[in-house]
């Protein structure tokens, strides 16, 4: 049980796309294409979860990403292992405390080309009510008729968002490293 709840808290690090600014053209999140995924180690194990429901905005020219923003909200309520002793722990106050904190938000503050449909985006990630600010490559690729994925991951400290507290914070027991991935599929971003 010990173990499903550890990896919640990373989930949410799966970021968080930013808010539209007046220029760049919005796109538009098709959630049924698209997934965050956090995987914790528990008793060294790596164990894989899920967010079930997620929104994002996106405002973004992938040729002037420095104008754009992006700011993605997480249903902390939806985190899942896929078992249910563990899916019922996780929106508990140790873990995620969804009663208090029904969303963990990501809000871009820069984005920066690196190249090849490569980009680095920084921004604030919130969970639990402790922000941190964090820096997430992402890959952007053309994926079929006005339609673009974007793919990423990058890790947090789950102990830095307060995600497994009280004595869930026996790193031995769940890791504090979590690696949160991700891909967004997104309708009308834009020529790459």
């Amino acid at each position: 049980m010990k173990r499903l709840c550890l990896l919640a808290p990373f989930a949410l690090l799966a970021f968080a796309p930013g808010i539209a600014g007046a220029e760049p053209p919005a796109a538009r999140l098709l959630a049924d294409k698209s997934q965050i995924v956090f995987v914790s180690k528990q008793m060294g194990v790596p164990v894989e979860g899920t967010f079930k429901k997620f929104d994002a905005q996106v405002a973004f020219d992938p040729k002037k990403p420095e104008g754009g923003t992006v700011a993605l909200q997480i249903d902390t309520a939806s985190a899942g292992f896929g078992i249910p002793m563990s899916d019922a722990e996780l929106p508990k106050a140790p873990w995620f405390d969804a009663a208090h904190f029904p969303h963990a938000t990501f809000q871009s503050s820069a984005i920066k080309a690196l190249g090849d449909g490569k980009f680095e985006m920084t921004g604030k990630l919130t969970i639990k009510g402790a922000t941190k600010v964090v820096t997430v490559p992402v890959g952007i690729a053309a994926a079929g008729s006005n339609q673009s994925v974007a793919t990423g991951s990058f890790t947090i400290q789950r102990l830095d968002y307060k995600v497994g507290d009280g004595e869930w914070t026996d790193t031995s027991v769940v890791g504090n490293d979590v690696q949160v991935r991700f891909k967004l599929t997104l309708a009308g971003l834009g020529p790459l």
